[in-house]
């Protein structure tokens, strides 16, 4: 497949810790990425090991959150550097793809 070299990131988050918003406004205002999608999740659990479940019964407000974007390698470098102090160590993960031109 031909294409061009991109950097993705995922970067995990709990919907109760409030993050979300302002990454989102970081990587549109401030970082300028090619395109950003947060995916709210059903159920998960982290390091602590609790289970959060979105049930009827609770309408828990503390989901799983991943937000996903890509980039050129070089620019994602320079993101990942200016995020490293505000996402808890294991909560990135990135890898190299390609994008169809």
């Amino acid at each position: 497949m031909n294409g061009t070299e991109v950097t993705v990131v995922r970067i995990y988050l709990s919907e109760g810790q409030g993050q979300a918003d302002h990454l989102l406004k970081r990587l549109h205002d401030w970082e300028h990425v090619r395109g950003v999608t947060v995916f709210r999740g059903i159920a998960g659990f982290g390091a602590s090991g609790k289970i959060h479940t979105a049930k009827l019964v609770d309408l828990s407000l503390d989901l799983p959150l991943i937000v996903e974007f890509f980039d050129t390698p070089d620019k994602v470098a320079a993101i990942l550097e200016h995020l490293k102090n505000d996402i808890k160590p294991g909560h990135m993960l990135s890898w190299t793809a390609r994008v169809n031109d």
